[in-house]
């Protein structure tokens, strides 16, 4: 059985994001694995990165608490919905806030490499779009999921897995249920 942390970064609970979430945990929690929920939407959190890396700004308390529940996770699940090909901008600032120089990843003293913290974790990433899955992959060059798996994830450690859920706002309500039991599935096995 696992540690696993659901993070719906979704700026909505209620949101497809959020179904999919509670779906996720709910499932994990009844196949005994020990399951934390997180909504982004329910922390108060300046999302801002005011002046980059040059000085670090004080954690706000539910960032300080994020941080600790991504250290005691051996698995963590992201799930968001594409925007604009990226991310929401509420779970933009969240990793540039959390995932900090010295807690995430440490730069190598004259040397262009650095040291991943947080590996021997890790990831899945639940990702939806209104439009169809290869319509990201081939004309938008998968630019989501590269940013998380390959410059976030991976970069601090994590060894990532991922889920796509395309065309979703002409989804039928049959099809969404589809989705979610998918996501169910994964959840019970701590995938």
């Amino acid at each position: 059985m696992k540690s696993i942390l659901v993070i719906n970064a979704h700026p909505s609970s209620d949101s497809l994001s959020g179904s999919l979430a509670k779906a996720y945990a709910a499932s994990a929690k009844a196949a005994g694995h020990t399951v934390d929920l997180a909504h982004l939407s329910d922390l108060t959190f300046d999302p801002i990165l005011h002046k980059g890396y040059k000085s670090i700004q004080t954690l706000e308390p539910d960032l300080l608490q994020m941080q600790k529940r991504i250290t005691a996770a051996q698995h963590v699940v992201f799930v968001f919905p594409v925007w604009w090909g990226s991310v929401p901008a509420l779970f933009k600032g969240f990793l540039d806030r959390t995932l900090l120089p010295g807690y995430a990843f440490k730069y190598r003293t004259d040397s262009p490499m650095w040291d991943k913290l947080l590996a021997g974790r890790t990831a899945r990433i639940i990702v939806t779009s209104d439009g169809p899955i290869w319509w990201n992959r081939f004309i938008f060059k998968d630019s989501t999921i590269h940013m998380m798996k390959k410059a976030v994830l991976e970069f601090c450690g994590f060894k990532v897995s991922v889920t796509r859920m395309g065309s979703v706002k002409t989804a039928k309500p049959e099809q969404i249920q589809k989705f979610i039991n998918k996501i169910a599935d994964l959840g019970t096995s701590g995938a």
